[in-house]
């Protein structure tokens, strides 16, 4: 379902310059670090129903925030739920493995001030241990994902033909516009995000985020990176990567939305026969994943 359109529209002038929304299920240990991050804030929690102590955490130590309870929807419905309840220009939308760093939601809305076609701005994101996480990302194609599913960018990593998937090789040095910036921190704006409908709620959870900035690009806003501001996301603390085949269906569901239904048969093919070889090629857990996708292919 697209559509979010919030009744207090009117009152977003007077409004924070920033709220922020952050989506919860079974979120311990992260998000304790989640939110004090965004301590000051107007923070709207929707969660998903979480059996893990999630929600005393957020009652017992962050009382300021409003909480939403909510049946399980997909990650991009939640997000919608809590734009609606948040009254800022700009929203903050953050996974609960994730959390900012000294300053970056600040730096990220001055970035937004400055660029007044940015709808959609990514920050520079590293794991844990410091290491860069690359987060900008080219659109789908058939091509693209033939690179990355066949592991032909491996045979040449600096061939920027054959990373487009991953923006050519993009450093992540530099503010850049980027077709898409993975979406575990998103600073969105929301004249531009109530323009463009909000998230689809058919993708479940992966691909939300590229369609939302498929979206905003159409209707003529620009989605951006910055180094300037820094997060920290651990990755998967809810999902544990389980959900292989999601992230899967989304790539055919995005296809099929903007390039047409007989694109997306081209790529399940594509994807089917990527993933019976992986299947082969790869044993354990990793192997098993790659098998059952296939069958949910075919």
């Amino acid at each position: 379902m697209e559509g979010v359109k919030s009744p207090q529209s009117a009152a977003h002038s007077v409004g924070p310059p920033v709220s922020a929304v952050v989506v919860t299920y079974n979120a311990l240990p992260w998000l304790e670090r989640c939110l004090e991050s965004l301590r000051g804030l107007e923070t709207v929690v929707v969660d998903h129903g979480s059996t893990d102590g999630t929600l005393e955490l957020v009652e017992r130590r962050f009382p300021d925030a409003i909480v939403l309870r909510r049946e399980n929807r997909g990650y991009g419905a939640g997000l919608n739920t809590g734009l609606r309840a948040s009254s800022g220009r700009y929203v903050l939308l953050l996974n609960s493995d994730a959390w900012a760093e000294a300053g970056a939601v600040e730096r990220l809305v001055e970035f937004a001030d400055a660029h007044p076609r940015a709808a959609y701005v990514g920050p520079r994101s590293r794991h844990v241990d410091g290491a860069i996480q690359h987060t900008v990302r080219g659109f789908p194609t058939l091509w693209r994902l033939a690179t990355e599913y066949f592991f032909f960018r491996k045979l040449a990593p600096r061939s920027r033909r054959l990373n487009a998937f991953y923006a050519a090789g993009f450093a992540h040095d530099e503010p850049r516009r980027a077709e898409w910036v993975m979406g575990y921190a998103m600073l969105v704006r929301r004249e531009a995000f109530e323009e463009v409908g909000g998230f689809d709620e058919s993708f479940f959870m992966f691909s939300e985020e590229t369609d939302l900035c498929r979206r905003l690009w159409d209707a003529g806003w620009e989605v951006w990176f910055t180094p300037e501001a820094e997060f920290t996301h651990v990755g998967g603390a809810s999902h544990k990567g389980l959900m292989f085949d999601e992230n899967v269906s989304g790539h055919l569901r995005y296809l099929a939305k903007h390039r047409g239904d007989a694109y997306a048969e081209r790529a399940r093919k594509l994807l089917l026969w990527a993933l019976r070889l992986r299947g082969v090629l790869f044993r354990g857990e990793r192997g098993r994943r790659y098998r059952q996708a296939a069958r949910m292919l075919s």
